[in-house]
């Protein structure tokens, strides 16, 4: 077979079990993809050959004896917020250094234990804090899509715009990803991928570089829903080392996805109207209405009233945690060191040469709001109206069981357009953080072109830990919409 790197995850779990091609030939194919398009792209920050090699061979051997486990085989990147052992893992921020974790994240440990292969680690905002992978210390990603008739750079979002620039360029055949206000499902609908944000706690977060304690949750970006549901069911577990993972089931998500959404009550919160809507995404909401409508769903207004509270209470929570998290970061115990005349101008020089102008940016704001006389003002308030907002979707799922909305309030826009202004970057995830807040799950689903031609998302939000009819839902925008592929591979090499 040829082109093996643009196979879907399933067409190649599919293909090595029928031994179709071997898995050594197919992370060749990947690593070749790779090393032809990184230069172009800067999605993986460091590529790891050897071990994906060294992997690939070992699932051989077990394909060949008939013991293969589920994801034997199947090449994925890391995005270099989780840690891998023996590989160096930095947030993409150079506070981070050259450190090399003696551990494996509880996630990437669930997907090797799988059979996957490693392919290596992806770019990311710095700590994850971005919309626009233009933070990173290595440099911005550049999106695989362009604009109709123009060579300009795009973004592929943030923060996990090296995961979904990678699996939209073909270059892995998912990756892991996290999503703190919107950072899997604002990717992915931006560069025409699957990004899903399971339920807080579905999945574990011990071994994920801290943003916000409270609102990062890790999820796969790949090609297509079943894709996606195949990633999640083995990403996710409980485990003793996050008191915050839930011990539940992890469903069989692959098997739900024939079920079809007959019966199924959509609600259309009113609130996600904003002024100023582009009309491209007010038609593209109304077109993934009138799909899961022929599907045989039911279409429901539904009213979020806390809506308009959340962008900015999000901006409150996530830079408070943000601090508080970041404070580790001293130049004694790992990472970059900078010399200074005493412990404390240490810690600043430090902190001044390995934190970007973003991540400075937000901690200085979560120490505002956490300073005496201005916690009860600000970060208190804020966890008020984060009550409110959960209150709001208790009260929306009594009459519906899924929300349809927009991922993103506009298809990608070039590097360096709206890196100047932090608000209008912020406003990127306007549709996204509502669902952070409330510790739900949501799904971005290509759904269609803008009028520039690149790719815009639906948006699915689910009850806690109803990942299952999220999945069903989406299948069925998937089913209408078709896939969305890069039309011209201008980074190839």
């Amino acid at each position: 077979m040829t082109d093996l790197n643009k196979l879907t995850l399933a067409e190649a779990r599919d293909g090595l079990r029928r031994g179709q091609f071997s898995a050594t030939e197919l992370t060749r194919a990947l690593l070749a993809a790779i090393e032809s398009a990184n230069t172009s792209l800067n999605a993986y920050v460091l590529p790891t050959p050897e071990i994906a090699l060294r992997q690939a061979q070992a699932s051989d051997a077990r394909l060949a004896k008939g013991e293969a486990r589920p994801l034997e085989g199947l090449p994925l990147g890391i995005k270099d917020l989780y840690c891998t052992k023996g590989v160096r893992t930095t947030a993409c921020s150079a506070i981070l250094d050259a450190f090399t974790p003696t551990y494996e994240s509880t996630v990437t440990q669930n997907l090797w234990d799988a059979g996957a292969v490693m392919l290596g680690k992806l770019n990311n905002d710095e700590f994850a804090m971005g919309s626009s992978n233009e933070t990173s210390c290595f440099g911005p990603v550049t999106n695989p899509w362009r604009r109709r008739g123009s060579n300009v750079a795009l973004v592929p979002g943030g923060s996990s715009g090296g995961s979904s620039s990678a699996v939209a360029a073909d270059l892995c055949l998912a990756a892991t990803a996290t999503d703190t206000g919107g950072s899997i499902r604002q990717p992915a609908a931006i560069t025409g991928t699957v990004g899903i944000k399971p339920t807080y706690g579905r999945c574990s977060r011990w071994g994920i570089v801290a943003f916000a304690s409270s609102l990062d949750q890790a999820g796969p970006i790949t090609k297509t829903v079943r894709d996606a549901a195949i990633m999640l069911r083995h990403m996710a577990s409980v485990d003793p080392k996050d008191s915050t993972s839930v011990d539940a089931p992890v469903p069989d998500y692959e098997a739900v996805l024939g079920q079809g959404v007959q019966g199924l009550k959509v609600g259309v919160p009113k609130e996600y109207r904003m002024d100023g809507m582009p009309r491209e995404i007010e038609a593209l909401w109304q077109q993934g209405i009138a799909w899961l409508k022929a599907a045989g769903a039911t279409i429901h207004d539904v009213s979020l009233p806390h809506t308009k509270y959340a962008l900015p209470a999000y901006y409150i929570v996530a830079p408070a945690e943000c601090s508080s998290n970041l404070a580790r970061y001293d130049g004694v115990r790992y990472g970059l060191r900078k010399s200074g005349t005493d412990l404390i101008d240490g810690y600043e020089t430090t902190r001044r040469a390995g934190f970007g102008a973003e991540v400075r940016r937000r901690v200085l704001i979560g120490t505002y709001v956490l300073s005496a006389g201005y916690y009860d003002a600000y970060y208190l308030k804020a966890q008020k109206v984060r009550t409110l907002i959960k209150r709001d979707f208790d009260e929306a799922y009594r009459t519906v069981d899924v929300l349809l909305t927009p991922t993103t309030p506009g298809p990608a826009f070039g590097i360096g357009e709206v890196g100047g202004d932090p608000v209008q970057m912020y406003l990127n995830d306007i549709f996204t953080v509502t669902v952070n807040m409330a510790g739900l799950p949501g799904i971005s689903v290509p759904a269609g072109l803008s009028s520039e031609g690149t790719p815009l998302g639906l948006q699915l939000i689910g009850k806690p830990f109803g990942e299952e009819t999220l999945f069903r839902a989406a299948q069925a925008i998937e089913d209408a919409a078709g896939r969305f592929t890069v039309p011209a591979r201008w980074w190839a090499r």
